[in-house]
């Protein structure tokens, strides 16, 4: 029996282009972790305080974040889709009240929304980046909306310039959700997180540094920034030493030991992004060309939180979800559509399972006319996720040999489709 060439598919019965793991951000190959941030758990465990009312390593990092960014404010919350609650929560909707975002993102982005019993409206997305689309979300705005949510989606950025510029001429807030865009250049220059009124970032496990879990929300308005803060605590005004609660609110507070871990991570930070972004060029270079694979565009200021790839079917020879399933047999991990629908496809909004069986605020009342998530909602979006949109996982960690692995199984994927 003969035996398999190179140049057949894993999928057809060949060799595999790639067999040992990748470094990964499920375990300590492909993480920045090491003695420092040993030596802060041992730190806060060794103080007996691990709770922030009590503890000062939660206020440290956020003077610490808040500097990093260039900004007056930063607010400390337990988990990614905590800070984007708390920025929600700063928006102070009434029930009923219209927030514009994208359908491409975590259920994080949108969950807090449907918490403060706003109602989320979803806009289009640019078919090259998988971002918000302006003219999509211009055409969304109307009497009830409150703000957009913005995310920079696989850490490029997203146009928060002319988004800004929209909500500004309307009375809106702009929320940029950075959970994927640590130092991601915004097109006027800016960091993302600092052109909207506030910026959310992450510390879950996967992001470009971590402490398990964890949430910072970044503002330059001393208003929003106590809101958040009270809004993570209970409503309780610590700093007046009295013991009451102002609004309705949560405990949604940090703890110490991960505010230590994420105070160790920060100052790698800047070398993880540029890692990202080597390995990114490398990639990029060794696939540009390819007929129906659009590599990233990139003007310097992306930061690769993932390392997406726009796929034409008609001259790639398959869809991107042909192009995951071949790429994955081939020991490369990657996946086509990065989600199985768009987030407005999800029964929490399409069965309207919110508030038992109310399907409040989606129901009128409160909302004047009731929202519809429908097929065709967000045809571009549909379309990057139905057949157009391949995730390569990305890390700090690749080395130029991880880096040339993935590129050769990608040209001889390519390779294979094409020539059919």
């Amino acid at each position: 029996m003969s035996q398999p060439d190179e140049q057949t598919l894993a999928l057809d019965g060949g060799t595999p282009v790639r067999t040992a793991a990748f470094p990964s951000v499920g375990n300590a190959a492909g993480r920045t972790l090491g003695a420092e941030e040993i030596e802060a758990v041992t730190r806060v465990v060794a103080s007996g305080r691990l709770n922030s009312t009590v503890g000062d390593e939660t206020r440290q990092l956020e003077r610490e974040f808040a500097d990093y960014y260039g900004l007056p404010h930063a607010v400390a919350s337990s988990s990614g889709t905590a800070a984007l609650h708390l920025a929600v929560a700063a928006v102070d909707p009434e029930p009923g009240d219209e927030i514009i975002t994208t359908p491409i993102t975590d259920a994080g982005t949108v969950l807090p929304i449907l918490m403060q019993n706003a109602v989320p409206v979803f806009a289009d997305v640019d078919p090259r980046t998988g971002n918000l689309d302006v003219a999509s979300v211009r055409s969304r705005i109307t009497p009830r909306t409150r703000a957009i949510i913005a995310v920079h989606l696989f850490g490029a950025p997203a146009p928060v310039v002319e988004l800004r510029a929209l909500a500004d001429a309307h009375g809106l807030l702009l929320v940029e959700d950075c959970a994927q865009a640590y130092l991601t250049r915004c097109s006027d220059g800016r960091l993302a997180g600092t052109v909207g009124q506030i910026g959310c970032f992450s510390l879950q496990q996967s992001k470009h540094i971590t402490a398990g879990d964890g949430g910072l929300c970044i503002t330059g308005d001393d208003d929003l920034a106590r809101m958040m803060r009270l809004f993570a605590d209970k409503g309780w005004p610590r700093d007046t030493d009295e013991r009451t609660h102002l609004f309705l609110s949560t405990n949604y507070r940090m703890t110490e030991l991960q505010a230590a871990v994420a105070r160790a991570q920060l100052p790698k930070l800047a070398g993880v992004v540029a890692d990202r972004r080597a390995g990114a060029r490398r990639l990029g270079a060794a696939l540009s060309g390819l007929a129906g694979l659009a590599i990233p565009p990139d003007e310097g200021g992306v930061s690769y939180w993932q390392y997406p790839l726009v796929v034409d079917p008609g001259q790639a020879g398959g869809t991107c979800h042909d192009y995951g399933k071949a790429l994955a047999a081939e020991g490369i991990p990657a996946n086509g559509g990065y989600l199985t629908r768009p987030v407005y496809r999800t029964p929490v909004l399409t069965e309207r399972r919110t508030y038992g069986r109310s399907g409040y605020p989606l129901l009128s009342p409160p909302a004047r006319v009731e929202p519809t998530y429908d097929v065709g909602l967000c045809p571009e979006a549909e379309r990057l996720i139905g057949e157009r949109l391949l995730v390569v996982s990305w890390n700090e960690r690749y080395t130029d040999a991880d880096v040339d692995d993935i590129a050769h199984a990608v040209r001889k994927v390519h390779r294979a489709f094409t020539s059919r």
